[in-house]
């Protein structure tokens, strides 16, 4: 059973490799390091008021799935492996009924057609129509209810233009609030800036994400802490919180184990891109102002060659 899931897994990624394009030796290299890397774990996240599984997907993606625990109503972000969904709700023994899409992207909203097919009459959220499958656009302040949960919809385009992020809360609850950040905001990083500026990714992430609880647990789309984390020493070479959290998420993906979720107080301590205030931080790019260090930083991430280390 392991070895078939490896097998899917890596044929998976030669799939949408081939979609866009990549060469075929390019595709073979990226497929044999799947199957000689570590097997990734899912996690439960169990709270009071709703748990969080995350499932992991394709070579370094995350599917979650989000229970409510009074109904046991779900919804599911970014399914772009549906068997892998219907499974883990099965386990759970939960009602699917909402698919919360954060951007078009493939490997987010890839999976939503064939979603919709296994398990019809589900609802499909996003921000954009270019999300497949879609049944409910929505835009920026937008609610709605899981079970018991309120849902808000953050709209923070510049990953791309219809990116939705998904905050999560329950009345009169003292747990932590989840949010889902999609490809916007990751663990001690930020998404590129395909279809949007420094201006949007600093609203973004300082405006928007930056100003829920600093409590909130934080929900993204990749496994990419390690090498963000080795571009936020990069920046920040005498910040210990960043030197002490590497070696911890080092360590978790060595296991296997996801380094997801992270808190907003956590990332203020040691994600560059959320730290654009510090003048730390604006000293290694040279500038003063938090915009323009936003762009400066994400023009060096997008050329940083990562140590191997």
């Amino acid at each position: 059973m392991l070895i078939k899931s490896l097998v899917g897994s890596a044929c998976t990624l030669i799939g949408a490799a081939t979609a866009l394009k990549f060469a075929p030796v390019e595709v073979k290299a990226q497929a044999a390091a799947l199957l000689h890397s570590t097997v990734r774990k899912s996690h439960l996240v169990q709270q009071a008021n709703m748990r969080v599984e995350l499932l992991p997907a394709l070579s370094d993606n995350y599917m979650y799935l989000l229970i409510d625990e009074d109904s046991k109503e779900a919804a599911i972000v970014d399914p772009v492996e549906p068997i892998k969904v219907v499974e883990a709700v099965r386990k759970h023994g939960a009602k699917l009924t909402t698919v919360l899409t954060t951007h078009h992207h493939w490997d987010h909203a890839g999976g939503n057609e064939k979603m919709v097919k296994l398990m019809p009459g589900l609802k499909v959220y996003g921000g954009d129509d270019r999300v497949d499958a879609i049944t409910k656009k929505v835009s920026h302040s937008n609610s709605f209810k899981l079970g018991s949960l309120n849902v808000k919809c953050l709209f923070t385009p510049c990953h791309t233009t219809g990116h939705i992020c998904y905050y999560v809360t329950k009345e009169n609850s003292s747990e932590p609030p989840a949010v889902f950040t999609g490809d916007t905001l990751f663990v001690a990083g930020c998404g590129k800036f395909f279809e949007g500026t420094a201006e949007q990714m600093y609203k973004a992430l300082i405006e928007i994400l930056g100003r829920l609880p600093p409590e909130t647990r934080v929900y993204c789309g990749h496994e990419y802490t390690v090498s963000n984390l080795k571009f936020a020493r990069h920046v920040e070479p005498h910040n210990e919180v960043i030197q002490k959290k590497l070696a911890w998420a080092k360590e978790k993906c060595n296991d296997g184990e996801p380094t997801i979720p992270s808190t907003l107080a956590d990332e203020f301590t040691f994600n560059p891109f959320m730290r654009v205030k510090e003048k730390s931080v604006q000293d290694h790019v040279k500038q003063t102002d938090p915009i323009e260090t936003m762009r400066s930083l994400r023009k060096e991430k997008d050329s940083f060659r990562v140590p191997k280390e």
